[in-house]
């Protein structure tokens, strides 16, 4: 069965070239001109993935973002924007989109974010981490193994913790301490990421890969988007910063 798209774009143009684009590519796609359209056909037949351009007159991406998040609706979004401040990529994925794509933008691009959101969502690898291609073609994410680390990871089939983080894979809550932490899809993903390998620098490409399946290359502001977003849930006043800026290379999780 192919793979079904819910496509809500007000620009006529696009939105038939899109379309075109996206059925040729494989995909089973309904396109949609508003975002009252876009609730109620995701309503009916509830797609693979949804992708929704921000700004439509009436209800506009942000807002069916926000009401079928609010519904528990978990389908991966995709937000096509013209906005390209940082403010307004964070208000997207305040709203609950799992990634964005900028306009104008190459098809391609949109084809390998709707690639790695598709990846993510589908059958869990044994470990309980999504699969992703490695280089032998095998599925799973980096060894959970920690050096010099003074506070160790702690994994299970179910649960993983880290310097005051535990995450609960199944239900997907984490918590620092006792407080829980709200993450959207992406932003779990990442942190498990980050977690699992506490006590390592993870580079850039790495973690493009794990997360995205695709490195979008060095002029992409897209980790650093959510590593920050992140961090603003994370961050304590008083308490440890617990992600960890490497320049040049990338990332790492550790309680200093």
């Amino acid at each position: 069965m192919p793979q079904t798209v819910l496509l809500a774009e007000d620009d006529r143009a696009i939105r038939h070239a899109l379309e075109r684009a996206l059925t040729l590519e494989g995909y089973q796609v309904t396109a949609v001109a508003d975002g009252v359209e876009a609730l109620a056909q995701a309503h009916r037949t509830p797609p693979d993935v949804l992708l929704l351009d921000v700004m439509m007159p009436g209800i506009d991406g942000l807002q069916v973002c926000r009401v079928l998040r609010a519904e528990g609706d978990r389908t991966p979004i995709l937000m096509l924007t013209a906005l390209v401040e940082t403010a307004d990529r964070i208000a997207g994925l305040d709203a609950g989109a799992d990634d964005y794509v900028v306009k104008p933008f190459d098809v391609e691009e949109v084809f390998a974010r709707l690639r790695a959101l598709l990846r993510r969502t589908s059958p869990v690898a044994a470990n309980g981490v999504p699969g992703t291609p490695g280089p032998s073609g095998a599925s799973g994410a980096l060894p959970d193994v920690v050096r010099d680390d003074p506070h160790p990871t702690m994994s299970s089939d179910k649960q993983i913790s880290a310097a005051g983080l535990r995450m609960d894979l199944q239900a997907r809550r984490v918590w620092r301490d006792e407080r829980e932490l709200e993450l959207t899809r992406t932003e779990f993903e990442l942190l498990e990421l980050l977690v699992r390998n506490a006590g390592i620098v993870l580079d850039h490409s790495t973690i493009y890969d794990r997360i995205w399946g695709y490195d979008f290359g060095p002029g992409s502001k897209n980790l650093a988007v959510y590593v920050g977003y992140l961090r603003r849930k994370l961050d304590e006043p008083g308490a440890p910063q617990l992600i960890h800026t490497v320049r040049g290379v990338g990332y790492v999780l550790r309680e200093d």
